[in-house]
Formats: structure tokens, sequence, C-alpha cells
């Protein structure tokens, strides 16, 4: 008979594999939110995009149709498509990627949602959810005038094409995708309904959530706490990393963002810890866009200076936020403690959040 300490660590073996195991629904219920939406939105998206070349517009519509489709790579890599088929400019494309960074940040906040009913880890979760979007407003308050007045982005994206220009031909496929999305087109294909596949996949990502914070504790928590301190979130340079390298190959910063939520709640992990991850994650999404504009054959010039548009604006973003990191950590952890106060605090911000990203699309179209 085993002996107590290989019980011991057969258990702990069990523990991590259902932790695994939540961590793949999880991802599957990502995935399968990301099918409801693109399928509902896309068609409706490319009229939308083409309706307007006013910077401010296209700043709006960037949010709006990433909100919609929750992709920040799908809606670059579609204006990456437009842009060298001539159907928008380089200009109008440039305010509409600063939207769409500010849009992707939907699903990691709704991720957060799972935590409500505990106030403790839904303060946790929902300020590491939204730190990600106070980076990306920040960054795009600053940098929008400085694009509008000097073309900062637009003149460093058509440098960086001049010294890549040639290149290309090229296609990543990311491994993630290959083990998850196969199951969320399966379920897909059984439900049938766009709308009937979001409530399963908001049903099967809240409860993996709570799944994988319960696995979590006691025995598994302190392995996991140590794994993450000492190598992925050791310091903000390694976070950093980690973020660009987990985003690239998994070709999506919603899911790289919102995996952490979890960790954040269960309070493995701080925000502080995960911003420069999150930071990371926005340089990592733009890799989709580049492979996209690299493996065309018309407009490829456009395209590719669109790519590296999307990476300038994040790099610049970092460059000029940041220094002042303490701002947009504040801020993140002031508006968690102001909603988790009562259920009327929390509406109040739903509102909000419902405004920035939803009801921009009116003047989208009396402007």
């Amino acid at each position: 008979m085993p002996d107590s300490k290989d019980q011991h660590h057969l258990i702990i073996i069990f523990e991590f594999l259902k932790v695994f195991f939540f961590i793949y629904c999880f991802l599957v219920s990502v995935d399968m939110m990301g099918i409801a939406f693109k399928s509902s939105g896309k068609g409706f998206l490319k009229s939308l995009m083409i309706s307007t070349s006013n910077p401010f517009i296209g700043l709006i519509i960037g949010i709006v149709a990433t909100s919609i489709i929750q992709s920040s790579s799908s809606t670059t890599s579609l204006i990456v498509v437009m842009v060298a088929a001539g159907a928008i400019s380089l200009k109008s494309a440039i305010p509409m990627i600063m939207g769409a960074n500010i849009g992707t940040t939907v699903t990691n906040t709704i991720v957060s949602f799972g935590y409500i009913g505990r106030k403790i880890e839904f303060e946790r979760s929902f300020g590491g959810a939204i730190i990600h979007d106070i980076f990306n407003i920040y960054a795009t308050i600053i940098l929008f005038p400085l694009e509008l007045y000097f073309g900062l982005i637009y003149k460093s994206a058509c440098f960086l094409e001049k010294i890549f220009e040639g290149i290309g031909g090229f296609k990543f496929i990311s491994p993630l995708k290959m083990i998850v999305h196969p199951v969320a087109e399966a379920v897909d294909g059984i439900v049938g309904n766009h709308i009937i596949l979001l409530i399963v996949a908001l049903a099967c990502l809240f409860f993996s959530m709570s799944r994988i914070v319960d696995n979590m504790k006691g025995i598994v928590m302190e392995k996991i706490e140590s794994f993450l301190n000492q190598f992925l979130f050791k310091n903000a340079l390694i976070s950093f990393m980690f973020g660009i390298f987990f985003t690239a190959m998994v070709q999506s910063s919603s899911i790289t963002t919102s995996i952490i939520v979890p960790l954040v709640g269960a309070g493995l992990i701080t925000i502080e810890q995960i911003f420069p991850y999150t930071l990371g994650a926005n340089i990592g999404t733009t890799i989709t866009a580049m492979l996209a504009a690299l493996s065309l054959t018309m407009g490829k010039e456009a395209a590719i200076t669109v790519a590296f548009a999307h990476l300038m604006f994040n790099i610049f973003g970092i460059c000029v936020v940041y220094p002042f990191k303490q701002l947009p950590i504040w801020t993140a952890k002031s508006i968690a403690k102001f909603v988790v106060i009562s259920k009327k605090n929390f509406i109040i911000f739903i509102i909000l959040y419902l405004l920035l990203h939803f009801v921009p699309i009116i003047f989208a179209f009396i402007f």
C-alpha cells in the first residue's frame, strides 16, 4: 500500500489535473463567446467601418467593433485587410486601432463578474480585470490628440514599414487554438444558435471559474502561488515578457488577460504584478495583425503599416503611462472598491461601462 507521503503527492497531482481541466473548460467557453460575437456582428462591422473618415468617430468605431466581437486581433486584422483593399485610408485606420485596444477588454471584465457573490474575491478580480481598460484609456487620452496634431504613430509606422519592406509570406497557427477551437466549434455546431451559444458559454465560464478558485485553495494554492511568484511574475520585466510571449502564441489578448483574473481573485497574484503582464499582452496581440498583413499579396505595404501602427500605439502607450504606473493601478483599485460597496454602485458602473462601449455607435450614425 502507498504510504501517506505517496498519497499526499497523488492528491496534489489530482488537484492540479482538476485545475488544468477547468482552465481548459474556461478557455473553451471564452472561445465560444468569441464565436457567438463574431458570427453575429462581423458583416455589420464592415459596413460600419467604411461609413466615416472622422478620426474621433473612427476611435468610437474601434471601441464598438471590438466590444461586439471581443477580439482586437480580429478587428485589427479586418482593418488591415480593408486598408489593403483601399476601403479605408491608413490615417482613418489608426484611430480605429486605438479604439480596438479599449474594446477588447470587455471579456476579462465579464469574467470578473463570476465572483460577484464573494466580496473580497470580486474586488480583487474586478480590479485585476479593469487595469487593462484603465491603461488603454489613459494611453488613448494622451496619444489620440498627439496623433491628430503630429501624426506620431502614422510617421513611426511608415518608417518601420520601409525597413521591413519586402518581408512576408508566412502564417503562424496558435497551438492553444488548435486544442481549444475545435471543441468550441463542435459545441457551436450542436447548439446551432449563437444567442444560445453565448448563454452556454457564459454558464460554462462562470462554473469553470468558480471551480478553478475552489481547487486552487488549500493544498494547490501554496504550490501555484510559489510557482507564479518565483517564475512567471517574479518581476516586472519577466511578467511583461511572459505577457508578450503567451499572447503571441495564443493570438488573443482577451484570453491571456482573462485567464489571470481568477488568479488575482484567488489572491495568488496582485494587480501590481499583472500590470506589466497586461502591457505585454497588448504588444503580443499585435502579432496577429502583422501576420495578416504579411500574408497579403495586394496592398501589402499599407497593410503592414497599419499593423506597425498597432504596435507603435502600444509601445508609445507603455512609454508614457508606465512611468506613472501607480496612477492606473490606483484608479483600478479605487473603482473596484467603489463597485463592491453596494448593488447601486455596481449598477452605476455597468451603466457607465455600457455608455463607453456601446452607446457611441449612435454618434457614429449621426455624424
